[in-house]
């Protein structure tokens, strides 16, 4: 593929560090080892993560080894960017249960089987005692301390815990052991970034440069995607759910969703109404994490049950009679669990022939359409 440096080193890039030393690493043809690394604090990744996902892509694409790692060992820590109160420390079993789906799903995205895939706690629980007392002396606390989220916490009187500290030197480590040319993250991640560089001058490897994207903002319009804030797109959604989510998206968004997520160029599509612009880019996203005839069927599916109202054409769920609609969600799988089913109905997010379900006990006495949050649609037909 025709190498492109303007695109890798500009294209929805926020900053680099040191870019004119990238520039030149760029073309002189050496093969640069790029490293993404991702933390597997939840089951699912989303269109924030496709943001760096697709920038490891393009250099990928240009030649360059892509190198993903799984930091199994530094999300039981939690990384405190960003955050104003500690992360709820999670534990082995749920970090092995969160990052089941994680290939697979970075997959869409990446040539996955060209990929270098690394799990840190392959070496954190080998380094040993001397090794992470070598690591601490690779900063300061003042020099940790002096992040903006840490001065904020301590201007709120919130904790900071011990280990914390120690989650920018951990995450540098990994830079160490990859042998980082170049590491991808974004924008809350530069102090993090940036101590990657310390580290590997600690220990005597050449600092990598640093490439920073821009966060991604969710279907709110406000905070960054995140499950945590419930505004995310997972990248294994249907194509229809997909589509309908994107089409939800803030219009003030619209431009920057085309710029981080696609690669269109703004003149093909600032022409359009903001109306054509959502199907322009819903379409382009779900051809890429699917099929174009999969969004093409989203997109039909979109205007036949929103634009136009109808929902013939919604799918038909089966339900037993006498059953409540807690078990129904669950067994049919638009919930994950009986608290999730509740919290769905107690917060208004089932309606049963146009009228709101009010509690999740509530029993499915007769067939029907219903609206399971704000874009799935099925027929109800009881058994």
């Amino acid at each position: 593929m025709k190498f492109d440096a303007k695109k890798i080193l500009e294209h929805g890039v926020e900053e680099v560090i040191e870019k004119s030393h990238l520039e030149k690493a760029l073309q002189s043809g050496k093969k640069l080892i790029i490293k993404f690394g991702i933390d597997p604090t939840s089951p699912d990744l989303h269109l924030g993560h496709a943001v760096p996902l697709r920038k490891l892509r393009q250099f990928q694409d240009a030649g360059h080894l892509a190198v993903l790692v799984i930091g199994d060992f530094t999300a039981t820590i939690g990384d405190p960017s960003g955050r104003s109160e500690e992360r709820k420390p999670l534990s082995q079993k749920e970090v092995k249960n969160n990052l089941k789906k994680y290939l697979a799903l970075a997959g869409k995205i990446l040539k996955i089987k060209n990929c270098r895939i690394f799990y840190n706690s392959s070496w954190f629980k080998k380094a040993g005692v001397e090794k992470i007392l070598e690591l601490s002396r690779a900063s300061s606390l003042q020099q940790t301390l002096k992040r903006a989220d840490f001065q904020e916490r301590i201007s709120l009187g919130n904790d900071i815990s011990m280990l914390e500290l120690w989650y920018p030197l951990f995450q540098g480590y990994d830079s160490v052991m990859v042998k980082a040319d170049v590491e991808i993250g974004g924008t809350d991640q530069k102090f993090n970034l940036l101590m990657g560089r310390r580290v590997q001058r600690h220990f005597g490897i050449s600092e990598q440069d640093v490439l920073m994207l821009p966060l991604l903002e969710g279907t709110d319009g406000v905070r960054k995607m995140s499950k945590s804030y419930k505004n995310y797109i997972a990248l294994d959604e249907s194509a229809e759910n997909m589509f309908a989510k994107i089409m939800s998206v803030p219009d003030a968004l619209v431009k920057k969703y085309f710029l981080l997520l696609t690669d269109i160029p703004e003149a093909g599509f600032s022409t359009l109404s903001p109306l054509e612009q959502k199907k322009k880019l819903a379409f382009e996203i779900v051809s890429f994490l699917h099929t174009s005839k999969k969004a093409l069927s989203a997109q039909n599916m979109f205007e036949k049950r929103v634009q136009k109202k109808e929902t013939v054409d919604a799918p038909v769920a089966r339900a037993l009679q006498g059953e409540s609609w807690v078990d129904f969600l669950v067994r049919g799988k638009y919930a994950k669990s009986k608290s999730d089913a509740k919290r769905l109905v107690d917060g208004g997010g089932v309606d049963f022939d146009g009228v709101r379900v009010e509690k999740a006990s509530e029993t499915i006495s007769q067939s029907g359409s219903a609206k399971i949050g704000k874009h799935t649609f099925v027929k109800i037909k009881i058994s």
